[in-house]
């Protein structure tokens, strides 16, 4: 057991060291740059003198990015629900690179809330979080893709765990399953052209993902707008309830999130990028092992997590 752990651990070491060549020449193009994991991981390739194509969502994202990293780095302002603003992204990137093409693009850019209850929500509560990450990401991945073929490069998605195991109603299990697919049937197709595709499915981390709107006053909203027949079909005690499970639940999310950081940094970098990254004890010990239960199991695991409604059998 001792000789197979040492062999294990030999081969993850390799992997992890065995860099690809020429970093410094090389052109990243992420999304969602403003904040969290995308903002963190445009710093850290600036560090290693990588050339960082960073699309904000604000000017002031922007300007804060440009501000803060060196020379290299450039940034342009992007909305991925918009087909013109990807366009002129992907000729912009198109300038930048040149002939030598883009090696990785890193689609980081999502949303999480409308979230809760799907009887609660409405059809453009879900498209508002599936039109960001996942149609967003489908099509600036079109538009990119001839660049990273010539480049013979990589695609990094931002999935989550809620793409495994659909944890909360609404648009972003939704989007993430979607992800998902999207990975696993294009990095099937770029194979043959030498392109890498990467899932990061990370657990529970607090980012500015949720927006800025508190967790109680975002459902209190939902909760005020339902008819009174659905309201009184969960009562007001699944409200409360609900709500504080929610909150508890975004209390104990990660705040660390480098290693989601050093994740997307691995699949850019390395020689050897794998398939799949689910930084996060959460991810590891809670929500992959829910997902590759039996499903009845899986139901009756999470069901417990929610509360009883007042019109229940």
């Amino acid at each position: 057991m001792a000789a197979l752990t040492d062999i294990s651990f030999m081969y993850r070491w390799f992997k992890n060291c065995n860099l690809v060549r020429n970093l410094s020449d090389k052109y990243v193009f992420i999304t969602g740059c403003d904040s969290g994991f995308g903002n963190l991981l445009a710093r850290q390739l600036d560090d290693r003198d990588m050339r960082v194509l960073a699309a904000c969502f604000t000017e002031e994202g922007a300007h804060k990015l440009q501000q803060d990293t060196s020379y290299r780095l450039q940034t342009i302002l992007l909305d991925v629900t918009k087909t013109e603003s990807i366009k002129a992204a992907a000729q912009w990137v198109r300038d930048q690179v040149g002939e030598q093409g883009l090696w990785a693009l890193v689609n980081n850019a999502g949303v999480g809330v409308p979230s809760g209850p799907n009887e609660w929500l409405t059809k453009e509560d879900f498209v508002k979080v599936i039109n960001v990450n996942l149609v967003g990401l489908i099509e600036v991945t079109l538009h990119m893709l001839p660049m990273i073929k010539k480049a013979r490069g990589r695609i990094v998605n931002m999935s989550s765990s809620g793409g495994r195991v659909a944890i909360i109603g609404g648009g972003y299990c939704v989007s993430k399953f979607g992800v998902e697919a999207f990975s696993d049937s294009i990095r099937r197709e770029l194979h043959y052209f030498g392109v890498k595709v990467s899932i990061i499915e990370p657990g529970n981390y607090r980012t500015s993902i949720l927006g800025k709107e508190g967790m109680e006053s975002r459902l209190q909203k939902l909760w005020d707008r339902l008819p009174q027949e659905t309201r009184d079909s969960y009562g007001e005690e699944y409200f409360y309830i609900y709500t504080d499970k929610l909150k508890n639940m975004m209390q104990l999310a990660e705040p660390r999130i480098r290693d989601v950081i050093n994740s997307m940094e691995h699949a850019i970098v390395s020689r050897s990028p794998r398939i799949r990254y689910n930084p996060g004890l959460d991810a590891k010990l809670l929500y992959l092992p829910l997902a590759k239960l039996p499903t009845p199991v899986t139901d009756f695991i999470l069901s417990r997590y929610l509360p009883r409604p007042a019109d229940s059998v």
